[in-house]
């Protein structure tokens, strides 16, 4: 496990891929005393997504308060009665935005806005948020798993509470139910330095607006691993700025992508950021899924969302923030380690790719506000 950092009042920790994140979630759920809160976009229909469902029914048979949300399209593998275990025991399950046309609560409108967040706050003390669903591929291979690459950011402190916060928005929109009494409402501002940005914010707590503000003020170093790169113009916009002030900007993506037209729209976009003086660096292996950004050994971004239209105007996304030069530093030095292992991407060798293929991620980048 990484060490921790002391940040202000808080402490916090980077746990890479589920062979650190998923024990220590458990971990957390196992010592929980009165409250547990899961929301998630993708929970399996396989062990993984068992083996959390049972470690929770087990807490809510304890008395311990357990409500968890779920995404209807990213968990479309699991039903209502898959949850029975947990529902028996005294838990609660809701289900985020019906796709069912014949489930009472569905809405045509709401069909495409997903619920894309990967968050578990325990006691409103202990935090988790990053990439990792709770499902299969984020298992090693040597497990049954696909080895997928991830960050998980574990926060125990005060920041725990404005994810929990973000949680009962969202639960009282699903349930009609009115928030416990001691949820502290979110500031517009933050106050310390580790705090909750989230999507679909027209405020300083916006992900996308701090994207575009911290990369304005770089002034040495940008890193940026995101699994669905396919940044707006004003994100791509700042990176050419910072790379003509002198800045190194690096971006890490996967060498191959889960969902292809994502991938083919990531491709779409070499050619301009490499022109720009972006490097690029693909990561063999296991699906890379972090979004994990770090920039001048200060600030330090990882969450779910993803550098993509979908991320900005259509997902409920939440990322985590930490500014401390210590813990900048140690996320830096696991992303050098994934750096060496990836290829970089040259544009003279880029430029010969096939006219089919570019074909492909022109049609793909043109859709790209539609997947």
């Amino acid at each position: 496990m990484s060490p921790w950092f002391a940040v202000g009042a808080d402490s916090v920790r980077l746990l890479r891929d589920g062979v650190e994140a998923f024990p220590a979630m458990l971990d957390a759920i196992a010592s929980a005393r009165h409250e547990i809160l899961l929301e998630m976009y993708w929970i399996g229909d396989d062990a993984v997504g068992a083996h959390f469902r049972d470690a929770l029914a087990a807490k809510a048979r304890a008395g311990v308060r357990v409500c968890v949300i779920y995404d209807s399209v990213g968990s479309m593998s699991i039903t209502a009665g898959w949850w029975r275990p947990l529902v028996a025991a005294g838990g609660r399950a809701g289900e985020y935005h019906a796709i069912s046309p014949l489930d009472p609560r569905f809405r045509l409108a709401r069909v495409e806005l997903r619920d894309h967040r990967k968050m578990l706050v325990v006691d409103g003390t202990l935090g988790f948020t990053g990439g990792i669903n709770l499902a299969a591929p984020w298992l090693p291979v040597t497990q049954g798993g696909g080895g997928w690459r991830d960050d998980v950011l574990e926060v125990l402190g005060d920041a725990a509470q404005e994810l929990r916060t973000l949680f009962f928005r969202t639960w009282r929109k699903l349930t009609g139910e009115r928030p416990p009494v001691d949820v502290r409402p979110l500031s517009r501002t933050r106050t310390r330095p580790v705090w909750v940005l989230a999507s679909q914010w027209r405020t300083r707590r916006s992900i996308h607006r701090e994207y575009v503000v911290r990369i304005h003020r770089a002034r040495e170093r940008i890193d940026i691993a995101n699994s669905y790169f396919v940044p707006d113009r004003s994100v791509r916009s700042a990176l050419f700025q910072a790379v003509a002030r002198g800045v190194r900007v690096r971006v890490l993506v996967p060498s191959k992508s889960d969902v292809a037209v994502v991938h083919y729209a990531v491709e779409a976009l070499f050619d301009t950021l490499l022109r720009h003086g972006v490097e690029i660096r693909a990561l063999p292996g296991g699906m890379l899924h972090a979004k994990t950004a770090i920039i001048d050994d200060r600030f330090t971004t990882i969450g779910s969302y993803n550098l993509d239209e979908r991320s900005w105007h259509k997902n409920l996304e939440v990322n985590l923030a930490v500014e401390d030069p210590a813990f900048a530093r140690h996320v830096r030095e696991w992303f050098e380690r994934d750096l060496e292992r990836a290829t970089p991407i040259d544009l003279a060798t880029w430029r010969g790719r096939s006219v089919v293929r570019r074909g492909m991620e022109w049609a793909s980048f043109a859709l790209r506000r539609l997947w």
